[in-house]
C-alpha cells in the first residue's frame, strides 16, 4: 500500500509540475498540437489571417486548412474524416450536421453578396446586368449548385430574376449556366491562382458569377476584368456558418469566439466580408 501511496505522490508531482510549466509558456498544455479546420475555398485569404493571428495568442497551436466547396466538405465530415471546426459559406450546412448530432450550435459569422466577374470587352453596367445575362450571346460561368454554396446563390440571383417580372428567366439561365467550378469532378485551382479570374482571363466565359470577394481577389490577379454589383433588387445576402464539430480538439471553441471576436472580424472585413 505505502508503495502505490508514494507511486501515486510522485505521479501528482509529475502532473503539478506539467500544470506550472505550461502555466508559465501561457500555453495550457491540454490545447497544444493541430486544429484541423475544413472551409470554404471564398475564405482562404481571410482564414489564413485569422489563423496566423490565433496563432499568436495561442502558442503551441497550429491551425491546419483544408479549403473546398462547403457542400463537399460537409458530405466528408458526415462520411467520418476528422475535423475540429467546420466554417461554411452557407447556414444550411452546418446546420446538417448539428441536425445529425455531429456539431453544436452553429453560429453566423460572416455575410458575402454576388457579383458578375467580367471580360474587359463586355459591356455591361449594374444597371444593364439582367439583360446581359439573358443574352444568349454571352457566356454565363457559375459555380456547382447543392456542392458549392456559391451555385445556389447564384440560383437564387435567377430565382429572383424571373420573381422581378422576366417570365421563364430562371430555365434560361439555369440551362445556359457552365458550372465550371465547386463541383465533385471540377478540376482543382491552380495553387495561389484565381480560379474564376482564370477562367474569364482565358475566354471560357465572358462573366461569372460568383461572390464579390471572389471578383475582388481575382481582379488583384487580372487588374483587366472587372466586377460588376449584382442590383440589389435580385441580389442576396450569402450568411456564413461556423460550428465546433463533436469531440473537436480543445482550441476549436476559442477559434470559433476568435473568428467573431473583435480581431477576427477585422481581418474579415478587410478581405471585403460583412459582420456576421
Amino acid at each position: 500500500m505505502l508503495r502505490i501511496t508514494r507511486g501515486l505522490t510522485l505521479t501528482a508531482r509529475l502532473a503539478t509540475t506539467m500544470m506550472l510549466a505550461a502555466s508559465a509558456t501561457g500555453a495550457p498544455a491540454q490545447e497544444a498540437g493541430e486544429l484541423r479546420v475544413f472551409a470554404a475555398g471564398s475564405l482562404r485569404d481571410a482564414l489564413t489571417e485569422v489563423a496566423q493571428a490565433f496563432e499568436r495568442g495561442a502558442p503551441g497551436v497550429h491551425v491546419r486548412f483544408t479549403f473546398g466547396p462547403s457542400g463537399l466538405l460537409k458530405d466528408r465530415i458526415a462520411g467520418g474524416e476528422r475535423a475540429d471546426v467546420f466554417a461554411s459559406a452557407n447556414m444550411t450546412h452546418p446546420q446538417a450536421l448539428t441536425a445529425a448530432g455531429r456539431a453544436g450550435a452553429v453560429r453566423r459569422f460572416a455575410r458575402n453578396e454576388m457579383c458578375a466577374l467580367v471580360a474587359p470587352a463586355l459591356d455591361v453596367t449594374p444597371a444593364t446586368l439582367v439583360d446581359r445575362l439573358l443574352d444568349p450571346a454571352v457566356r454565363l460561368g457559375t459555380s456547382t449548385p447543392k456542392a458549392d454554396p456559391s451555385g445556389d446563390y447564384a440560383w437564387m440571383v435567377f430565382e429572383r430574376i424571373e420573381q422581378h417580372g422576366r417570365r421563364g428567366a430562371f430555365k434560361q439561365l439555369a440551362d445556359k449556366a457552365q458550372q465550371l467550378t465547386g463541383g465533385p469532378h471540377s478540376p482543382p485551382p491552380a495553387p495561389g491562382r484565381s480560379v474564376y479570374g482564370d477562367l474569364v482571363a482565358q475566354g471560357r466565359v465572358d462573366l461569372f458569377l460568383t461572390y464579390c470577394t471572389n471578383a475582388t481577389a481575382a481582379r488583384k490577379q487580372h487588374p483587366d476584368l472587372r466586377s460588376v454589383t449584382v442590383p440589389a433588387a435580385v441580389n442576396v445576402s450569402a450568411d456564413y456558418g461556423v460550428v465546433a464539430l463533436q469531440g473537436a480538439a480543445a482550441p476549436a471553441p476559442r477559434f470559433v469566439d476568435f473568428l467573431l471576436g473583435p480581431d477576427g472580424q477585422a481581418i474579415l472585413a478587410r478581405h471585403g466580408f460583412a459582420a456576421g
